[in-house]
């Protein structure tokens, strides 16, 4: 805000610059690492971007072309820009474009757009290639995982590869993983000459809705909603117990709706809650574990869901809509954000910290004044709510931040403004781009190999068909699988190889067509939410080490704060598959009021047990019995809900009866942290 009475008062409080932001995002986030080119290829770039948002939204408003030219066509664009944006090495220049990435842009360019060339041949020769083809077919695979490595980072490119290795050596394969195998000449066909390879369902979701959305995000962020997110959230939640862990919870919330990164999130908001937080007297590794967690659960949060609840709507099929997604995914979301809230507030009480003072407040009347900055995000809620097509929400939430940075007199919007905001846009999409392209080798692996029920079956066996142990190595090989991959790719690689063994498990001897929706919707949100806690979960903790690096606290100690602020997100999943109805699909008002109810208790139990503080310091006794009760709460079943509320209740009258005998808050001399 421009008024100084409406600035937050953050004179006193060491924030990152712009330039410190970038360092920040371009060392953990992949998609960051960019060069900054000047001269004649500025423009050259500037320009060709622009032509790939222009060429998205003339499909998007008069129709796409055949599935396979409009994929190759994304997939060319992508290919191309990346190589000659993204350096070969972290640390190569940033300046100057490498020969040999000249080459590579040329060849990408040439590859991507065979098929548009070759169309009718290719769709009349019954599977087979000749020569060129299978040229043709390999560079593109060595394209995109190069590309994938670039601009996602290295693990998706190793999983891609290892896979290929998989396809192609089946028969040395142990028993259980052991398959006829694959010639290397029906491997090139498979992946680029169908459409369950490079080019299959996850791009194609990328050149549809995920680039509509990703031009929505970059539309909306010319408006000035990213700033006014976090006036928003302090002018919420400044003043409460504990302000600005809180303003984190409720900032990052909102950075979710429109960020696809943990790590873009942590850093965009973390900017300003991490110094505020240490300020008031949090420890380093505690702040930056705040805004790392918060941050994470950005990617969980409906409308969006870092891009993953358009894949799934895909994925999942059978007849399911966005608005099932995004309705399945509300209370899981607010359960996590609650969870975050409630621990902070007991670690705020422990600590004796208050709130921000009024110096430090932006003028609220002055804040909810622009309010109306929200409304191209709740009118794409509504729109898709009514079943308006994904694709045309998306235009209308574009057409509706044109209006709204118009009439916000704070910032400027005008044709240029407009121009920046698609280039912008089509240089967001080209990490989703390439995420999507690699996904699609191991989806095409899993799908021609038959890896995916292979794996299902082992972890079935080994678990002795227990559905709990089963759900544990489900969740320790997304958390593997989902360590540095972004929430696209993430999605895909977990939904491809771990849910199909909890789908086995709830839904055996089941044909695909009759497997229960909510057994699909409970298996695929499980995968989903450990595919993207992973990154706040050490050693491979990256949303984590950005906080920290705005913290300066220790990346580790941040990422076992992050990963215990969260703990949420490790009950949640399970929840969702023992108790179905926080899915809000074909359940009553009452049973969604009841699951609500107690397991917003159990997560208040199990917050105040982990930290150790309620109404006064706590015993290791009564933390224990908290978190067993708060466990019994959350746990679907009548008895245990009746059995953990009563032992809960007893402990709270037990809290009030003896919370002024001693046991006083650790923080009345607390100093702020540096």
């Amino acid at each position: 805000m421009k008024d100084k009475e409406n600035q937050l008062g953050t004179d006193n409080i060491e924030t990152l610059t712009e330039e410190q932001q970038q360092a920040l995002l371009e060392k953990f986030d992949a998609e960051s690492n960019v060069r900054r080119i000047t001269g004649v290829m500025k423009w050259v770039i500037f320009f060709g971007l622009l032509s790939f948002s222009l060429f998205q939204l003339y499909t998007a408003i008069f129709g796409q072309f055949t599935a396979v030219i409009q994929r190759s066509i994304h997939l060319g664009f992508g290919l191309t820009f990346i190589f000659l944006l993204f350096p070969a090495r972290k640390k190569g220049s940033k300046t100057k474009i490498a020969f040999y990435d000249y080459i590579l842009a040329i060849l990408a360019a040439i590859t991507s757009i065979y098929w548009t060339f070759n169309y009718e041949r290719l769709m009349t020769s019954l599977g087979t290639i000749n020569q060129t083809d299978f040229i043709i077919g390999l560079v593109v695979i060595v394209l995109v995982i190069e590309a994938a490595r670039r601009a996602v980072g290295l693990p998706i490119a190793i999983i891609a590869v290892l896979f290929l290795l998989y396809a192609f050596f089946g028969r040395q394969m142990p028993d259980f993983l052991s398959h006829r195998g694959q010639s290397l000449e029906s491997i090139v066909n498979l992946m680029y000459y169908s459409t369950d390879g490079i080019l299959g369902t996850p791009i194609s979701v990328s050149a549809t809705y995920i680039f509509a959305f990703l031009l929505f995000g970059a539309f909306l962020v010319k408006t000035g909603v990213g700033q006014y997110f976090n006036d928003l959230a302090v002018s919420v939640a400044g003043k409460l117990t504990g302000g600005p862990a809180k303003v984190a919870i409720f900032s990052s919330a909102l950075q979710g709706t429109i960020s696809g990164s943990s790590v873009a999130n942590v850093v965009t908001s973390g900017s300003y809650t991490i110094p505020m937080m240490k300020k008031l007297g949090y420890k380093k590794e505690f702040a930056g574990g705040v805004e790392a967690a918060a941050s994470t659960g950005g990617q969980l949060m409906p409308p969006i869901m870092g891009a993953a609840a358009f894949l799934m709507v895909e994925f999942i099929g059978r007849g399911i809509t966005y608005w099932d997604i995004a309705k399945a995914a509300i209370i899981p979301a607010i359960l996590y954000f609650t969870g975050i809230w409630i621990m902070t507030h007991f670690e705020a009480k422990r600590l004796g910290l208050e709130g921000l003072k009024d110096e430090d407040m932006p003028n609220r009347k002055e804040v909810f004044k622009k309010i109306y900055l929200l409304t191209p995000i709740i009118l794409i809620i509504v729109l898709m709510v009514s079943g308006v097509p994904v694709i045309h929400a998306a235009l209308y939430g574009i057409l509706s931040c044109i209006v709204v940075g118009i009439i916000n007199k704070d910032v400027k919007f005008g044709p240029k403004e407009f121009i920046n905001a698609l280039v912008d846009g089509a240089r967001t999409a080209l990490g989703v781009v390439a995420a999507t392209a690699c996904a699609g080798i191991i989806v095409g692996v899993v799908v021609k190999t038959g890896l995916g029920l292979s794996l299902a079956n082992t972890l079935v066996d080994l678990a002795g068909g227990s559905i709990l142990l089963t759900l544990v190595f489900v969740m320790i090989a997304s958390l593997v699988l989902g360590m540095g991959s972004p929430t696209t790719a993430n999605y895909v690689i977990t939904s491809t190889i771990a849910a199909p063994a909890i789908i086995t498990l709830l839904a055996p001897d089941v044909s695909q067509a009759m497997i229960p929706i909510t057994v699909l919707l409970s298996a695929h949100f499980f995968v989903f939410y450990f595919g993207i806690i992973a990154d706040i979960t050490p050693p491979v903790a990256l949303a984590a080490f950005a906080a920290s690096g705005i913290s300066g606290g220790d990346p580790i100690k941040t990422g076992v704060n992050s990963a215990k602020l969260a703990i949420a997100a490790f009950i949640i999943p399970y929840m969702v598959v023992f108790s179905p109805e926080l899915l809000m699909i074909d359940v009553t008002l009452l049973q969604v009021i009841w699951v609500l109810f107690t397991a917003v208790m159990g997560m208040m139990a199990i917050g105040a047990g982990v930290i150790g503080f309620w109404y006064r310091k706590i015993n290791w006794i009564e933390r224990l019995i908290l978190i067993a009760s708060g466990l019994a709460m959350i746990y679907p079943e009548r008895i245990s809900d009746v059995s953990g509320l009563v032992v809960f209740g007893l402990l709270f009258v037990f809290q009030l009866t003896t919370k002024d005998k001693g046991n006083k808050p650790n923080g009345q001399n607390v100093t702020p942290a540096n």
